[in-house]
């Protein structure tokens, strides 16, 4: 199968399954649902693009474990941290009142948005999966280390702003615990270097590498100007009075010790 139908192809399986997820939104007036689904369709697009393409096989398994498992543990954490028993994310209760009427069919968009989103980013997975050259140790090694490092530290994030929310003393105070103290946003950061696996998987071909870069090119756009950093700050800002010191002394995305503060 080419590349083209392979995208293609995992595009449809997951539009129908957005389908599914605004209707199940529709119902329970959640469309929190959608970032479980998306991040779902990514372990899906990891394991569909490395059973189909034609590649290293060391390279294709490499690609449809790391991303399935990333994509799992994803999908588990934001379903049973955010979702299952939760009230609906307050991003998609705003967007429920701006659009009034016209919500459902809007939510309908910006569902079928989302799958079209997981195709594009899955064009790493496809690149590095198909790349013939056999993976050298080095590189591989390099590849899981990177991963490992990402997903754990990923992981590791939201445990710990999960206990600290769960403590009641907690309540409209920002979390410094941890890696918290030393970025404002290590969730995003790990979420980010997460993706220069699949450049890593893809060495050997510097086409398939540049293609590869895609990932982390986009993540980072998407969470610096996009949705992700500028509006959690806003909200974050907006909500504690101890965000702006926050600011002022814990490094926006790139871990790092935390500024002593002056005078």
């Amino acid at each position: 199968m080419s590349g083209f139908l392979i995208l293609l192809s995992g595009w449809a399986i997951v539009a129908l399954a957005m389908v599914w997820a605004w209707d199940w939104q529709r119902r329970h007036r959640d469309a929190g649902i959608v970032d479980v689904c998306w991040s779902a369709a990514m372990g899906f697009f990891a394991i569909w693009c490395a059973s189909w393409a034609e590649g290293d096989a060391l390279r294709r398994v490499l690609v449809g474990a790391l991303g399935g498992v990333w994509a799992g543990r994803l999908a588990w954490y934001i379903a049973t941290d955010r979702v299952i028993g939760k009230p609906e994310d307050g991003r998609y209760r705003r967007l429920r009142a701006h659009w009034g009427e016209r919500a459902q069919p809007m939510f309908f968009l910006f569902f079928q948005a989302q799958a079209l989103a997981a195709a594009v980013l899955a064009v790493p997975f496809l690149v590095a999966a198909s790349v013939e050259k056999p993976l050298a140790g080095p590189e591989a090694v390099l590849a899981v280390l990177i991963w490992a490092v990402s997903v754990g530290g990923e992981a590791v994030a939201d445990r710990q702003l999960a206990r600290f929310r769960a403590d009641p003393a907690n309540r409209g105070k920002t979390c410094r615990v941890g890696l918290w103290g030393w970025s404002r946003h290590p969730n995003y950061f790990f979420e980010w270097l997460h993706w220069f696996t699949y450049p890593l998987l893809a060495w050997g071909e510097p086409w398939a590498v540049a293609v590869a870069l895609l990932g982390p090119a986009l993540i980072l756009a998407t969470l610096l100007k996009g949705t992700g950093i500028p509006y959690t700050e806003q909200q974050a800002a907006a909500s504690r009075a101890d965000y702006r010191d926050y600011q002022a002394t814990v490094s926006m995305f790139v871990p790092r010790p935390p500024k002593n503060k002056r005078g």
